[in-house]
């Protein structure tokens, strides 16, 4: 079967906007260093109106997985709701240009904007984000179509959309599709203070619907209200079959069934921390979805993040799959 996805993700669908700037600027506009701070669409139009030399790329954290998906050559789609406006065509060409599909077409008589993440770097590589969320947070089940989540090997979903009722209706459909086509459904926990807004939703989640599921050491200690990690993933692995858990700068611990695999992370200093989380999945995923053990799965994740990290921007810049050739796991 040739219609068949290797990957497909549903997220929020943000572009981020990227302008070079000085403290100073910062100050004047009242925006604190180094943060992802939510702002209001006045606010996020006037900072808009203020960038200079604006230069766009598209965004969003399971976004940026398929991107690198895509970039590994997987058959890979992405699900998220755009606007028919100048950034929403832009998030579409940007994405399918990369060789990911994007089956939803921008949405028309929404008064909503597509959403945009301002993103201001001063002069010693800090980051600076003002996201405005706009329309894609207000995905729902009708913007799932069975057609593309039942006929993907791997559905990979994004925590933060969990944050709104519609968004919880979309990701059990997703699922539903997905498991009912042979695949395998899981997500990424995205954020501690998501996880705990809907604790006992995403335990449900975790427990009776997800095959996989990727977070880092807070978000599973948030999962399961416990500061002992041990005792997180012992409850995680009771309850989901394969279990990711990233610890920056400290080993990887994947978890399945019986197997458990400690993956060496390679400290480098980040040009630009951004994106490591989501390219540690798409490398995972590569693993997973051709086949690869749990060890070298989680060694392409490694590779895929350490890479990222080292340039501006949170999409690989480079063949990443040339990498896990030069590090001999492929």
């Amino acid at each position: 079967m040739t219609d068949r996805y290797q990957v497909v993700g549903i997220g929020n669908a943000i572009v981020d906007v990227l302008s070079q700037t000085d403290e100073s600027f910062l100050d004047l506009m009242g925006i604190q260093k180094g943060i992802m701070q939510l702002v209001e669409r006045e606010r996020g139009e006037m900072l808009y109106a203020a960038m200079k030399d604006r230069t766009q790329a598209p965004g969003g954290s399971v976004g940026n997985t398929v991107a690198g998906l895509g970039n590994l050559g997987l058959k890979s789609a992405f699900i998220g709701r755009v606007r028919d406006d100048a950034l929403g065509r832009f998030f579409q060409k940007s994405l399918t240009a990369e060789g990911t599909d994007f089956p939803n077409p921008p949405v028309n008589g929404d008064d909503l904007p597509t959403s945009r993440s301002m993103i201001f770097v001063t002069p010693d590589g800090e980051r600076s984000m003002n996201t405005y969320l706009g329309i894609s947070a207000d995905l729902g089940p009708e913007d799932v179509s069975d057609g593309i989540a039942g006929k993907t090997d791997y559905l990979f979903l994004e925590g933060y959309l969990f944050d709104k009722d519609k968004g919880k209706e979309a990701f059990h459909k997703a699922a539903a599709a997905c498991h009912k086509g042979g695949g395998k459904a899981g997500v990424a926990l995205s954020d501690p203070f998501c996880v705990d807004r809907h604790r006992d939703d995403f335990r449900r989640l975790v427990k009776d619907e997800m095959d996989y599921v990727i977070g880092n050491q807070h978000e599973w200690e948030a999962l399961y209200q416990t500061e002992d990690l041990n005792e997180a993933l012992a409850q995680a692995r009771s309850e989901c079959p394969t279990v990711v858990c990233t610890r920056s700068g400290a080993d990887v611990i994947i978890l399945r069934g019986g197997e458990r695999a400690d993956v060496p992370v390679h400290r480098v200093v980040p040009v630009d921390a951004t994106g490591a989380g989501d390219q540690f999945a798409a490398g995972f995923l590569y693993g997973l979805a051709t086949g690869q053990t749990l060890a070298t799965a989680g060694r392409m994740g490694c590779v895929a993040a350490a890479e990222v990290i080292s340039h501006f921007g949170a999409r690989p810049d480079t063949d990443v799959k040339a990498l896990f050739r030069a590090h001999g796991l492929i």
